[in-house]
């Protein structure tokens, strides 16, 4: 079942929340997300820990396609 941009929104930031969190529709049908995180706690993680944290906060979500990226503030 697809997921409203605004709850993917509030999941991200309630997960990481001294985090900017930036959630786009890519195809306007709460199904294709592109997702954007900078965030103080990914200091010091690889890229593949980044994303391991941003899965495990979706990880009750179903989401058809999902582009992430992370960044350290």
């Amino acid at each position: 079942m697809p997921i409203l941009k605004s709850d993917l929104e509030h999941i991200l930031k309630t997960a990481f929340p001294e985090g900017d969190v930036i959630v786009k529709d890519l195809r306007n049908d709460n199904d294709h997300y592109s997702i954007d995180i900078k965030c103080a706690s990914f200091h010091n993680l690889s890229r593949i820990q980044q994303h391991q944290r941003v899965y495990n906060a979706l990880k009750e979500c179903n989401i058809h396609a999902l582009s992430i990226k992370t960044h350290s503030i």
